[in-house]
């Protein structure tokens, strides 16, 4: 099987567990398809061909295929930010794809143009604070329907076990002790 069969067939699996189709045009999905495959062996992750990656784990998690801006924008808008998934209406023409809006937060995607050694033609826009972007702050999360713990940046938006809304997720605060002779 080849790379973009592969990358497909895994994008196809994930839509059908969601209860998502792939977007029906298909010069659109051979494209995003496409992204992906290069994202990935680019990165050696799958990151949303739609939107600028770090090339650093730590800091695109969150736009790794399928992000975790996907769930609420399908929720919202029937599609994904990218298009790549979108909902039975719009698969079935009887909505059209739009564009959406960006729910991935300034900051994070202002770490990108900041760290990315590539080219880019398109300076980062003026909202972007310049700090020190690659300063990562991870966290404990907890979710309280049903203990699945995570470690990154901010809750996800839907708890990946059992669909809880972000709201469920508290921070956890972990101490330690060291025992023993010194």
């Amino acid at each position: 099987m080849t790379p973009i069969n592969k990358t497909r067939r895994r994008a196809e699996e994930d839509a059908k567990a969601k209860g998502y189709y792939l977007v029906p045009d298909p010069e659109l999905l051979e494209d995003l398809l496409e992204g992906l495959q290069k994202n990935e062996e680019r990165y050696g992750y799958p990151s949303c061909p739609c939107r600028l990656a770090s090339g650093k784990l730590e800091l695109d998690r969150d736009i790794i295929c399928p992000c975790d801006y996907r769930d609420p924008d399908v929720n919202d808008y029937e599609q994904c930010y990218c298009g790549l998934y979108v909902t039975k209406d719009i698969h079935d023409g009887k909505k059209p794809t739009n564009p959406i809006p960006e729910r991935r937060p300034n900051e994070k995607q202002g770490r990108a143009y900041t760290i990315s050694n590539e080219p880019s033609i398109e300076a980062p826009p003026n909202n972007f604070e310049n700090n020190n972007h690659s300063e990562i702050k991870t966290k404990l999360w907890y979710c309280k329907q049903c203990g699945y713990v995570c470690f990154r940046e901010d809750p996800p938006y839907i708890c990946p076990i059992c669909k809880a809304k972000r709201e469920m997720f508290a921070e956890l605060a972990v101490g330690i002790e060291i025992r023993g002779k010194t």
